[in-house]
């Protein structure tokens, strides 16, 4: 028998190839392709399924009732609510976030709370001794949860357990450390890592376990490994935060079971997570009265209104090219909002330099954010303070027009709760109720300018 011939994989894209290059041809990423032995072919009859016939596959029909599982809630609100309002049963859950983020602690207080809610839960680490799990759960105060744990990192012994043992739900902490005995190559590597996730979804689905999966990031924050385990998955969870802050966001960018982009919202304590029941509130707790440069956003994350605040700081630069510093929110959008404002509204920022900060460790993705960000750009350009019982929201066009934008009721209840009177929003917003406080309409961004600073100098 003739000796496997070695594969070269890419760790971004999973792509194969036959020699080993600098840049891989199907993503572009430069120096992302490794040797992989364990991914060749054994030869020419390796590459077809054969002459063997299988098993006819069941058919049904499209409008046939099917039972209605329900879903398993582990009493952390926050948690359920972006799973989609609970655990689905035989659903496979990836969870990546940055290395000390609070990933285990998280799944440690989620496995107990599932635990006592009655349900079975196994709790499985390849990166802890079950010594160093127990101390964990003692500082939690979690040790009395009837939660089984294990330390191991042969995924056969794993499902071995898990085949005799039978529990509504097992943690696989992380998927990066387990390893398939059957796959010739080491573990962590793209052939070990689909494998492992493979395996591991398949007894999810063919035993009716729910399981939730760890994965390691990348330094561009994407889950480490081949993409196609996010494929696998039901439900993909990242877990983000920043480490000068104790607030941690969960966010699904994937769920079949709910709606994606959902978000909860957590505070690291002493005593490890805490739920925060309403984070608008407490993004805002610190915020001064009137300040230049800080503007309040009402924005919608999944499901859930948001409120946070928007910092910008502009100072003459004493650098040749002005620098441009963007904590939260996407640097190139800040860059057309610049261009924008200069050739629309004769306002520019040459020779200054521009920092933007969405306060709290927030980060923000929808366009609606715009106008908040224009507003407080022109704050502190102007050294100017907006009203402190308004909130902005509003897309700007390259055109210098302000766009309007979905749930808009959702904005203006959250920001009434709050104690906001008023909302500067795009001219003709529809809202399907009379709107709790006044809304400003802005028809584009020079009318927004000289209703809030009058006529100002480029």
């Amino acid at each position: 028998m003739s000796p496997r011939a070695a594969a070269f994989v890419c760790n971004e894209c999973g792509a194969t190839h036959a020699k080993w290059a600098g840049r891989c041809d199907a993503c572009g990423a430069w120096n992302a392709i490794v040797e992989d032995a364990g991914l060749a072919a054994a030869g020419p009859a390796a590459r077809t399924l054969g002459r063997a016939r299988g098993r006819s596959v069941a058919l049904g029909a499209l409008d046939a009732a099917d039972p209605i599982t329900p879903r398993g809630a582990s009493g952390m609100a926050e948690l359920d609510r972006v799973l989609g309002g609970g655990l689905v049963p035989a659903s496979a859950v990836l969870l990546g976030g940055d290395p000390g983020i609070g990933k285990s602690t998280l799944l440690l207080q989620a496995a107990a709370a599932f635990a006592r809610g009655g349900a079975g839960v196994i709790y499985v680490s390849g990166e802890e001794a079950a010594a160093q799990i127990r101390m964990r759960a003692g500082r939690l105060g979690l040790a009395a949860a009837p939660l089984r744990i294990a330390a191991e990192t042969n995924l056969r012994d794993i499902l071995t357990t898990l085949e005799a043992e039978r529990p509504d739900l097992a943690v696989i902490d992380s998927i990066q450390t387990m390893w398939v005995d059957h796959v010739d190559s080491a573990p962590g590597s793209v052939a070990q890592v689909r494998a492992a996730a493979h395996e591991l979804v398949a007894f999810a689905k063919r035993r009716g376990v729910a399981v939730i999966l760890v994965g390691h990031v990348t330094k561009e924050g994407q889950i480490a490994g081949p993409r196609v385990v996010e494929h696998m998955v039901d439900t993909v969870l990242y877990f983000e935060g920043e480490r000068g802050h104790q607030f941690r966001i969960l966010r699904a960018v994937k769920n079949r079971f709910g709606p994606a982009d959902e978000i909860g919202v957590f505070e690291m304590t002493g005593a490890g997570l805490a739920e925060v029941a309403n984070p608008s509130a407490l993004f805002l707790s610190e915020r001064e009265t009137a300040t230049p440069g800080s503007a309040v956003f009402a924005g919608v994350e999944g499901t859930r209104p948001l409120l946070v605040e928007v910092q910008a700081l502009v100072a003459p630069s004493p650098l040749a090219t002005p620098r441009r510093s963007v904590l939260g929110w996407d640097a190139g959008r800040l860059a057309m909002i610049l261009a924008v404002l200069e050739a629309r509204c004769g306002v520019g920022f040459a020779g200054l330099d521009v920092y933007l900060n969405i306060a709290g460790g927030m980060r923000i993705t929808e366009p609606a954010a715009d106008l908040a960000v224009a507003a407080a750009l022109l704050s502190a350009r102007q050294d100017v303070a907006l009203a402190a019982d308004a909130v902005a929201f509003g897309e700007i066009s390259l055109s210098g027009a302000l766009r309007p934008i979905a749930q808009a009721d959702a904005r203006l209840r959250e920001a009434a709760k709050l104690g906001f009177a008023a909302a500067f929003a795009p001219a003709g917003l529809r809202t399907l109720a009379a709107a709790p406080l006044e809304i400003r309409p802005v028809a584009d961004l020079a009318g927004f300018i000289d209703k809030c600073f009058g006529e100002i100098d480029g």
